[in-house]
């Protein structure tokens, strides 16, 4: 637990400085791939003190690299292969005092499977996403308001790359629970979502399980009758 919450203490601080938090913003919205020169320019920042701060959030263990042609171009004379930064797959959580609602997470999904009460856990994720849509919708928010809202929940939306229409949800808030319980976790994170939306009276639109290789296994979209 202590070795845990020093490298969560290790992240965080990395993070305390101003261009870094850019720099870290910038390469979880772009969803990876990122090299020094493009960061610096979003940023506003000189590719050498990008690279610098790129590379902390590195050592952090916040963010991983590979490296690739930007060009496309392989061969010679397509020049060397560029750094490319990405988000790390891995949490960092921090608790003071030290907290492991990890494990007992993982302690109440185990005994669910067990007992075979995986309906009764999606039917409650699905009546506080009704209850949750409900308050988004007494605010006037309508779908809006839910991206917002799922914005906040750290599900990190934005459009489908070749799907203008379709909502994409680039990290999933129960991912290390997903891992190793899918079928309760995305059960769970499907019911919610679509209790969202009919909550918040979102008509022609729907959550429908659509996994990726990375992020969230649920996308939104419009209603195929629309």
């Amino acid at each position: 637990m202590g070795a845990m919450s020093e490298t969560g203490m290790d992240a965080v601080g990395a993070l305390a400085d101003p261009l870094r938090r850019r720099l870290y913003r910038y390469v979880v919205e772009r969803g990876g791939g990122v090299s020094r020169a493009e960061a610096a320019e979003a940023v506003g920042a000189q590719r050498g003190l990008a690279a610098f701060h790129l590379d902390r959030l590195v050592a952090a263990g916040l963010l991983e690299v590979a490296h690739g042609k930007r060009s496309g171009r392989e061969g010679p004379g397509s020049g060397r292969p560029a750094k490319l930064y990405s988000r790390a797959d891995r949490e960092v959580s921090v608790q003071l005092p030290p907290r492991d609602y990890g494990l007992a997470a993982h302690l109440l999904a185990a005994a669910v499977r067990t007992e075979g009460l995986e309906p009764a856990v999606h039917a409650a994720a699905r009546t506080e996403g009704l209850r949750r849509g409900a308050e988004l919708a007494e605010g006037g928010a309508a779908l809006d308001g839910v991206r917002r809202h799922l914005a906040e929940q750290g599900y990190e939306p934005a459009a489908d790359a070749d799907d203008p229409d379709v909502l994409r949800l680039r990290n999933c808030p129960f991912h290390t629970l997903a891992r190793e319980h899918p079928p309760l976790a995305c059960g769970m994170n499907l019911e919610l979502l679509r209790g969202l939306l009919d909550g918040a009276g979102a008509e022609g639109i729907e959550a429908r399980m659509d996994p990726l290789p990375d992020g969230c296994c649920v996308a939104i979209s419009k209603t195929n009758d629309n």
